[in-house]
Parts: structure tokens; sequence; C-alpha cells
């Protein structure tokens, strides 16, 4: 009998490879981390064939180690960073240029001629003009890269997210995506959950380039690389919507954060489209074929994770990202310091791509401990920035959060999230949500899990924060939180 749904998690620093089993356990993984490629200031990209490459030693190392035959897996789930984008060759397989990731912000000139038909964007697909979408990556490539144009009017060249670069390269061809990542482009209408050909005009991208979007779990096509037999390959969703699937937020105005190289809150609006009047986005949650689209609110935080990484290498305060923590906690506050890390500008709900990281507040009292609280810290206020927007826009007081990804391990960070957002902080006992969430929509499109329900079933409660702090001191620590922010606003010229 086959008792194993695998889940390939192709994320911002590394790619995994998790086989869960019926309960929702994880059996066996493996991770390999990819090379971060920073060729100008504000410029991030990554290499596809690397990827690629370690894509499939991943499965290879997760086999062998759990000592399973792919004849056991029932199908393949795939999640991915979003927005990072890759031209390539389909008779060669080779891409024409990088893959430019979410983060990077060399399209700035792009979008800001784009402001004029900002409302019209919006409206169609729930996106501000932003440099962090793929739409404007597409337009910069085709017009930087030489021979690009022609290769795509000789019928060569086509494009994708992390997710339909995988798909191609495990099927030797089928050039898909699903309605998650697709409304991440700026270019897929959230009505028909179509391509929207006046949006190609004015980007100037050619259809033909683009791949066939198809529902968030549904049998796409059979793997022939990599595995001794053929396997379904049968969900995708994007990472941040595969989380929201994994913590099972299937009810309207249920809410997640996953905090990993940025932080991600999005909350389930149902089947109802609701335009952001408060800096957020408006996205496609999860879409199961044959059912009608479930959309979601997101606030996008750019820096979160990745700021423990930058304090680690750049400015070696601590050796290992585990040793913020301890740091941290040999304080009992940030003694008035206040880090913004806008590194690429600022996202959710600010959306401003001229500002720039700020250390503000700094006194001689100030020590290396109060920095690292203030690292910490800069993460659950950039959450509470994206938590006020998304009551205002929904109307719900919201008083639960899940949470999940590498720094719920902060149990000083969850404890502040809690204080500062006055609201309790949920986490999980199973911790890979993001992959959870591709595992379950694959599972679903071949009848491993039976529906929704049985998939709640499934989730259970690890740790709950409740918030110990005053409304006065609360109030008090927000409010030079958001005086730190505008200091930060519209630095570059």
């Amino acid at each position: 009998m086959k008792k194993y749904i695998g889940a390939i998690d192709q994320g911002t620093t590394s790619t995994r490879f998790i086989l869960f089993n019926h309960e929702s356990d994880i059996v066996a993984s493996s991770q390999l981390e990819h090379k971060q490629i920073f060729p100008k200031a504000g410029w991030v990209e990554h290499d596809p064939i690397e990827i690629w490459e370690n894509t499939k030693t991943v499965i290879k190392d997760t086999l062998e180690k759990s000592k399973i035959s792919s004849n056991q897996i029932v199908t393949i789930g795939i999640t991915n960073q979003r927005e990072t984008t890759v031209i390539w060759n389909k008779k060669t397989g080779k891409p024409y240029y990088n893959a430019i990731v979410w983060q990077d912000t060399r399209t700035d000139l792009i979008c800001k001629a784009l402001k004029k038909n900002e409302k019209l964007f919006k409206r169609k697909t729930g996106l501000p003009i932003a440099t962090y979408f793929s739409g404007s990556k597409i337009k910069w490539l085709l017009d930087n890269v030489d021979g690009l144009r022609k290769a795509v009017e000789q019928g060569d060249a086509i494009f994708g997210n992390m997710d339909s670069w995988i798909v191609w390269n495990l099927t030797n061809g089928k050039h898909i995506t699903d309605v998650t990542n697709a409304s991440r482009t700026m270019l897929m209408n959230l009505q028909t959950l179509d391509w929207d050909d006046e949006l190609l005009e004015i980007l100037d991208i050619p259809r033909k380039i683009l791949p066939k979007i198809c529902s968030s779990s549904e049998v796409y096509g059979n793997v022939k690389i990599g595995f001794a037999n053929e396997i379904p390959i049968s969900g995708i969703l994007g990472d941040q919507q595969s989380a929201l699937f994994g913590q099972t937020c299937f009810q309207k105005g249920s809410v997640k954060n996953t905090y990993g190289t940025g932080c991600f809150i999005l909350l389930n609006t149902g089947n109802e489209i609701v335009y952001s009047q408060h800096g957020l986005l408006t996205t496609v949650g999860y879409q199961i074929k044959g059912q009608k689209p479930i959309y979601a609110l997101e606030g996008s935080v750019a820096i979160a994770g990745s700021l423990i990484q930058w304090i680690r290498d750049n400015f070696q305060l601590i050796a290992d990202s585990s040793e913020i923590n301890e740091l941290a906690e040999s304080v009992d506050d940030n003694g008035g310091v206040y880090f913004v890390p806008a590194f690429s500008g600022l996202f959710a709900p600010h959306w401003n791509s001229s500002a720039r990281g700020t250390i503000i507040g700094l006194t001689h009292f100030v020590n290396k401990f109060h920095i690292a609280r203030s690292v910490l810290e800069a993460t659950a206020f950039q959450t509470r920035d994206v938590f006020e927007a998304m009551q205002k826009d929904s109307g719900l007081k919201i008083k639960k959060l899940k949470v999940d990804g590498g720094m719920t391990a902060s149990k000083l960070l969850m404890q502040f999230q809690a204080d500062i957002l006055n609201a309790s902080v949920i986490l999980p006992s199973i911790s890979e949500t993001t992959a959870l969430g591709a595992a379950y929509v694959a599972g679903l499109a071949v009848g491993f899990w039976e529906n929704l329900e049985e998939l709640q079933n499934y989730w259970k409660e690890k740790n709950v924060w409740s918030s110990n702090m005053s409304e006065n001191e609360r109030e008090k620590l927000y409010n030079q939180w958001k005086k730190a922010i505008k200091r930060s606003l519209d630095w570059e010229e």
C-alpha cells in the first residue's frame, strides 16, 4: 500500500524534500541551501540550475535516508518562494539569466513609470505596483537580456516562478502554474483567474511565454525524473498560501503568520475579494479543483529572519543565529533602541521602496544586548503594522494568530508578539506547515485525505502565548516604533 506524500519546499534560502504519513507526521526530510547572489546594491539573484540540482539531491537523500522506496509515495506537492522570476529556453532547459528574487529592487524605475496605472493594476490583480512582484522583473529581463526578445518571438523562451521551473524540469516540459503563484505576478485577473491582456500590453509581455494557470489541487502530470517509477504531481501552492493551508486556516477570518526570511501574515476572506484600503495585498489563498477560489488579505514584511542572518554575517555580533535569543534575554527591554530593517525598502503596509534601514535611539547606555533585543522586536512591530491594517480592512477584531516558521523557536519573540498585539499567539505541534500545506493539497487531489474536515483533525496546539503587557506600555512602545518608521522613509532619492 502507498503510504506517503512527498512535498518539495523550494524556499528563498534552501530547498527541502519532506515525506509525510497519513497522520501528517514527518517521516524523513533533506535540505540544501543555495547561494544568494548580490551583483549590485538592491539586486538579489539565484542560480536556477543550482536550485534544480539541489531539488534532485534532496529527493534522493530523503529516499536513501528513510529507506522508503518511491513506489510507496502516492503523490508529490510543491510549494515555493513566490514572485522569484526565471525565463528559460524550452528546447535546451537553460535559463537566459539568473532567477531574479522577490527581494530584488532593480525594477524601481519600471515601477515608477507604471504608477499612473496603479488603480487599474490594483482593481484587476489586488496588488500595488511594486518591485516585489514578477511582472516588472519579466519586463526587465525582456528589456535587458541580449537576444531574449528575439528568443520570445521565435517561441523558445518561457517564464515561470519557481513552481513552474521545478515542474517543467520534473515532468520534461509541463509548463504550468497554480492560481496562488499566478496571483503574485501582477498579470493575473483575480476575478477571471486568467492572464489579463490589458496588463500584458501595458508591460509589453507576450502571453505565449506564460504558463497555463491551474487550480492548487489537481493532477498536473507525472514526475519523469529522480524516481524509479512515475509519481503524479497534484498540488502547488505559493509558500505563504501553503502555510495558510497547512495551518488549516479554512474558515473566513482565520489568520496565520510565517516567520521566515521575511514575515507573511495572511487572513482568509472566503470567496470574497476584499480590496485593501490600508496597504495590504489581495491574493488568492487557494483553490481546490472544481470549487470557487478562497481569497486572502496579505501583509508582507521583507526582512524578518534574514535580519538575524545579517547581524550574524555582516556585524559578527553572533556566530550562530540561535545565539540572538540568549543575548536578547540578557536585558529586560530594548534600552530605547528601535531597528527598522528597510534594507530593500518597506513592504506592507508602507510600500516605500526608497526607505532604508535605521537603528535609532542610541545612547551611551545601549549595548549589544539591547541591539539583539531590538532585532527580534523589529519582527513583532512589523507584524503589528500589518495586523492593524488587516483589522481595518476586514472589520474584524482579530484575537488569535497562528504562527509557524523558524523564528517561532524564540520564546522571547513569541511572548513579545502576543504582548504588542494584545492577542493569543498559537504554535501548532507540526512546525513544517509550509511543506505540509503542499502535501495536503496534493493528497486531497488523489483521495489520500478525504476533505478539509479530516485535515483539521490533525492540527494540534503546541504552545500558546497570551499578552502580559499593560495597555500603556504597549502603546508607548508602538508609538516609538512608528516614529522610527517615519525616520526611515524616503531615504533614497
